[in-house]
C-alpha cells in the first residue's frame, strides 16, 4: 500500500497545477521553518523561561497590590511588567527557527532591562533577584559568553541606573548593589559548570548508546548467522535452560520429531530404545534426563520408532551449559542419523559370517586329505614338501576363516565363553613354544620371566587365542633379529599379561585406530606382512567379556607393548548366565 502511494503522489500533483503552487511554497516554508532546528530548540527553552519569569512578575505584582497598593500606579513599575509581558509575548509569536541564533538574545536583555526598571521603580521590592531567570538562560544555551554577557549587563545596568538616579546613592544601598554580580556570578558559574557537565554526560551516553545499537546489531547478526547454520546441518541440535525448556530446537530435529512423533511441537521424542532396538530407556536414564542432570554423553546410540514401524539408529552426545559463575546454566543435546551405517555394519557382518562358513567345510575337509596323504610313508621327499607347505597354507587360511566367525558371532553379542579353573603362565609358556619356531626364521629372541604360577577363573581356550594374537603381532612386525620379552604376574585381583617387542612402532595416529575391526596400520598395509585387522578387536572384546582390558603403547622405531589384564576372581556365574543367555 506504502509503495502504490508513493507511485500516486506525482501524478495527483501534475493533474492540478494550480493547487501545486501553494503546496510548494508550504513545503518552502515548512523547510525554512525546519532550517535551524537549534535555534527552534532555543526558542521553546526561551519560552519555557519567559513563562517562569511572568509567572514571578505576575506573582509579585499581586503582592505588591495587597501590600503597598500605591506602588502599582507608579509609570516604572507598570512600564517594567508590560515589558516583561511584552517580551513573553515575543517569546511565543516570533519564529525563532527562521532567524540567526544570536537573534534570540534580545528576549533576556529585554528581561534585564525590565527587572532593573522595576528595581529603580521600588528597590525593597527584591525584583533584583528576578535577574536569576535571564543569568541561568543565558548561561544554559549560549555558555560563557552568554554568562558573562548576563552578569556584565545586569551589573552595569543595575549600577548606572543607581549612580544616573535624581536621588544620590546611600551608603546602606552600597553593599545591596555590591552583592548583585557577586551573587549572580556565582548563578552563572555554577549553571554553566552544570550545563558542560551535563552535555559531557549526553555526549558520553550517546556514545555509549551507539556502542550499544553496535553491539545490539552485531550480536543479532551472529544470531541470525548462528540460525542459519543450525538450519543448514543435518543433525538435531536441541537446546535447554536449566528449567528443561528447549529455547533452541534446529530443522533437523523439527524433522525427526515429524518423522517419529507425528508432531514437530515437541523438543525430544518420548521414547527412545536402546541399542539392542526392543529394550525402551527408563525416564530417569533417558539421554535427555541425563542431559538436564548436567551430565556428558558421548556417541551413545539410540533407536527411535516403535518396533514394526519406521526406525532409526542416532548417535546422541551432551553437553552442560554453564554461566559466568561456572554453575549449570542448560544442556545442548546433538543427534546424528547413523541407520545407513549401522545398516551397512550388519550387512558386512551377515556376508562375513555366510562366507565364512561356507568356506570353513571344505577346507576342514581339504585339511583332512592332506593329512592323510602326509601320513603315508611312500611319499617322496619332494611332494611331501609341497604337501606340507599346502597344509600350513590351508592351515593359514582356516584361522582366518574362524577369526572372521569369530568377528561375526561377537559382533551379535553371540560370543560363548567356557569359564574353568586355568592357569595363566601355562597357557602363555605353551603360545611361546608355539610360536618360537616362527621367531626362530627371522633371529627373534623370546624369552619369558619365570614366575608363580598365576590361577584364575577364565576360558583357556579364548585366552590362548588372545595370547597367540599378541605373540604373533610382535614377532610379524618386529625387526629381523630382534626380542620379544613376555611376562606374567599378579596382585591381589588382577593377572596381567605383558608382551614387549623391538619392532617398528607405531605413530600415535594409528594407535587411536588400533581396535577397530578390518584395520591396518598404513605403515604395514602395503609391506608383505598379512593380516585381516581383526585380532586385536577380537583380543580386547574377549578380555573385556572376562572383566578385563587389553592396552597397547607404542613408539615409532622403539617397539610396542602390549598388557592384557584380566581379574584373578572374576564372577564366574554371572559371566556364564550373560554368556549361555547371549548365546540362546
Amino acid at each position: 500500500m506504502g509503495e502504490t502511494e508513493r507511485r500516486t503522489v506525482p501524478n495527483s500533483v501534475a493533474s492540478k497545477p494550480s493547487t501545486s503552487r501553494p503546496a510548494a511554497s508550504k513545503s518552502a516554508a515548512s523547510k525554512a521553518a525546519a532550517s535551524n532546528p537549534e535555534v527552534s530548540l532555543l526558542g521553546r527553552s526561551a519560552l519555557v523561561s519567559q513563562l517562569l519569569l511572568a509567572a514571578s512578575t505576575l506573582l509579585l505584582v499581586a503582592i505588591s497590590a495587597v501590600v503597598m497598593p500605591e506602588m502599582l500606579s507608579g509609570p516604572l513599575f507598570f512600564t517594567a511588567t508590560v515589558l516583561v509581558f511584552v517580551t513573553t509575548a515575543l517569546a511565543a509569536a516570533v519564529p525563532w527557527g527562521r532567524l540567526p541564533t544570536a537573534a534570540i538574545t534580545v528576549l533576556p536583555v529585554l528581561d534585564i532591562i525590565a527587572i532593573v526598571i522595576m528595581r529603580e521603580a521600588e528597590p525593597l521590592l527584591g525584583a533584583t533577584f528576578l535577574l536569576i531567570f535571564p543569568i541561568i538562560w543565558l548561561s544554559s544555551h549560549f555558555g560563557i559568553r552568554g554568562a558573562i554577557g548576563g552578569v556584565v549587563l545586569s551589573s552595569v545596568l543595575v549600577w548606572g541606573s543607581a549612580l544616573v538616579r535624581a536621588v544620590p546613592m546611600s551608603e546602606a544601598e552600597v553593599p545591596r548593589l555590591a552583592i548583585v554580580p557577586i551573587v549572580l556570578s556565582f548563578v552563572a558559574v555554577t549553571i554553566y559548570g552544570t550545563t558542560r557537565r551535563a552535555a559531557a554526560q549526553r555526549v558520553l551516553l550517546t556514545q555509549q548508546a551507539g556502542l550499544f545499537e553496535v553491539a545490539l546489531r552485531g550480536s543479532r547478526r551472529q544470531e541470525h548467522t548462528l540460525d542459519e547454520i543450525l538450519n543448514a546441518v543435518d543433525f538435531g541440535v536441541v537446546s535447554f535452560d536449566r528449567t528443561g525448556h528447549a529455547h533452541l530446537v534446529n530443522r533437523a530435529q523439527r524433522e525427526i520429531l515429524e518423522r517419529f512423533e507425528g508432531r514437530s511441537d515437541l523438543a525430544v521424542p518420548s521414547v527412545v530404545y536402546r541399542e539392542d532396538r526392543v529394550t525402551a530407556y527408563d525416564d530417569d536414564d533417558r539421554p535427555y534426563r541425563r542431559a538436564l542432570r548436567g551430565e556428558t554423553i558421548d556417541r551413545v546410540t539410540v533407536w527411535m520408532g516403535h518396533p514394526g514401524g519406521d526406525r532409526a539408529a542416532f548417535l546422541v552426545s551432551t553437553r552442560p551449559l554453564r554461566d559466568l559463575a561456572g554453575d549449570f546454566d542448560g544442556s545442548v543435546l546433538v543427534l546424528r542419523d547413523v541407520t545407513a551405517e549401522m545398516r551397512a555394519i550388519q550387512a558386512r557382518d551377515d556376508l562375513v559370517a555366510s562366507v565364512s562358513h561356507e568356506l570353513r567345510t571344505p577346507l576342514t575337509s581339504v585339511l583332512g586329505y592332506l593329512e592323510l596323504a602326509l601320513d603315508d610313508e611312500r611319499l617322496e621327499p619332494s611332494t611331501r614338501h609341497m604337501l606340507t607347505v599346502a597344509e600350513k597354507n590351508a592351515e593359514r587360511l582356516l584361522s582366518l576363516v574362524a577369526d572372521l566367525l569369530t568377528a561375526a558371532s561377537d559382533s551379535q553379542n553371540l560370543l560363548l565363553l567356557a569359564l574353568e579353573r586355568c592357569e595363566l603362565s601355562q597357557i602363555v609358556a605353551d603360545a611361546v613354544e608355539a610360536i618360537r619356531p616362527l621367531a626362530e626364521e627371522r633371529a627373534i629372541v623370546i624369552s619369558q620371566s619365570d614366575g608363580e604360577p598365576v590361577w584364575i577363573q577364565a576360558d583357556a581356550f579364548r585366552l590362548r587365542q588372545v595370547v597367540d594374537n599378541l605373540l604373533s603381532n610382535a614377532v610379524k612386525y618386529n625387526v629381523r633379529s630382534g626380542t620379544v620379552e613376555v611376562a606374567v604376574s599378579a596382585d591381589e585381583s588382577v593377572a596381567e599379561l605383558r608382551v614387549t617387542d623391538t619392532g617398528l612402532g607405531m605413530s600415535a595416529a594409528e594407535q587411536t585406530r588400533l581396535f577397530e575391526r578390518f584395520y591396518r596400520a598404513d605403515s604395514v598395509r602395503g609391506s608383505a606382512v598379512h593380516g585381516t585387522g581383526l585380532g586385536l578387536s577380537l583380543s580386547r572384546d574377549i578380555m573385556r567379556q572376562h572383566g578385563g582390558e587389553l592396552q597397547l603403547r607404542s613408539e615409532p622405531g622403539v617397539g610396542t607393548t602390549a598388557v592384557a589384564t584380566v581379574p584373578l576372581a572374576s564372577n564366574a556365574a554371572h559371566d556364564q548366565a550373560r554368556a549361555t543367555v547371549e548365546h540362546a
